[in-house]
């Protein structure tokens, strides 16, 4: 049901939401979850994408939900001229965010916030059970920075990875050999992109590197993979008691915590299926607490872009520690949850933009610089 309510003078507009779907199911069950929060208001439903693209114009909401497989044009090409000539929040719900993990890695590298899986089977009422997660989603999304997609954002992380220009000798100045030094990430909304355009700027001898990304179990592999070809270093999915080199990124699989474990001079990968933390697992307060435990001051930790504030203690634990600590600044963030969170508790030395944090952490590691 649409709701065509208009708020009284004095109220707190609410969110507008364009639902684009072409089942009729999907329509009705979306439009009936997001009308159910007096904080939002469905303006317009549509089929495809050309009804789409003329009821955007029309009611110009402030949110679309965008499903991938639909006639006429997918949703991902949509989507790609959506952000070169309108960019908006835009919450991917679709089926195909289950089935096939690389088309919701390359929406949301084409400039999508965030995803919501849709149910299988039985989507009526099993969609219901995400009402939550789909209301929040789209909350997030109303105030998420969106950019515009050009021709340098819109390159493929299948490409093969090539080292960023005005920096092509770096990799072999620099000389990561101990173990003894760690660099610890970790990103919710919008962070799959951000941990792309760091990982893409460090050499191939960087220390040990940990990340935790909130991002579900059948996504963490293909995304770890995926990062893999866009990085110089070596990018995995992390495996319980594997150990941490040098030149090598390892990524939370989804539903484990990641943490560390201090053996000597080696750290190890522990995970666990604890009970989630900040609503979380993985969580970011998890490893970065572990990373102040067994590294102290050889650490760098990292904050990027994301809703809430997992991460803020940890790494107030390391700073405390003497680890460096960096955070992604307000205005490259998709959304500046996790970063102002860990701002607010003091725990952070820098804040940087995004481009720039990667060159920080290089500069925290050479000698002479």
């Amino acid at each position: 049901m649409l709701s065509s309510v208009t708020p009284n003078d004095g109220e707190k507009p609410r969110i507008k939401v364009l639902v684009i779907d072409d089942s009729a199911l999907m329509r009705h069950v979306l439009s009936e979850i997001l009308s159910s929060d007096p904080e939002i208001e469905v303006v317009g439903v549509a089929s495809d994408p050309y009804i789409a693209r003329e009821k955007i114009k029309l009611l110009n909401p402030d949110v679309l939900t965008l499903d991938v497989e639909m006639p006429k044009m997918d949703g991902l090409q949509f989507l790609r001229n959506l952000m070169r000539l309108r960019p908006m929040p835009v919450v991917m719900v679709s089926s195909l965010t289950q089935k096939n993990a690389s088309v919701t890695l390359e929406a949301l590298e084409l400039g999508a916030v965030d995803f919501v899986s849709k149910p299988e089977i039985d989507i009526a009422s099993k969609l219901k059970e995400y009402a939550s997660e789909i209301i929040e989603k789209v909350k997030v999304a109303r105030f998420a920075t969106v950019t515009k997609l050009v021709d340098s954002k819109a390159r493929r992380c299948s490409e093969t990875f090539i080292s960023p220009v005005g920096t092509p000798n770096i990799a072999s100045n620099l000389h990561f050999k101990t173990t003894d030094q760690i660099i610890a990430i970790g990103a919710s909304t919008g962070g799959t992109e951000a941990i792309r355009e760091v990982l893409e700027r460090l050499p191939i001898d960087t220390p040990g590197t940990v990340i935790v990304q909130h991002i579900p179990g059948m996504f963490s592999g293909p995304f770890a993979e995926r990062m893999n070809k866009c990085s110089a270093m070596t990018v995995c999915e992390a495996q319980d008691g594997q150990r941490v080199l040098h030149g090598h990124a390892y990524i939370a699989p989804g539903d484990f915590h990641l943490s560390l474990r201090r053996d000597g001079a080696r750290y190890y990968c522990v995970l666990s299926d604890h009970d989630p933390v900040n609503r979380h697992r993985p969580s970011v307060d998890v490893l970065f607490h572990s990373v102040a435990k067994y590294v102290g001051k050889n650490a760098v930790g990292v904050i990027l872009t994301g809703m809430g504030k997992d991460g803020a203690e940890g790494m107030r634990a390391m700073h405390e520690a003497g680890a460096s600590t960096l955070v992604q600044d307000e205005a490259s963030s998709v959304v500046w949850g996790m970063p102002g969170a860990a701002v607010a508790v003091g725990a952070v030395d820098e804040v940087l933009t995004l481009p720039k944090i990667a060159a920080r952490i290089i500069s925290l590691y050479e000698p002479h610089r």
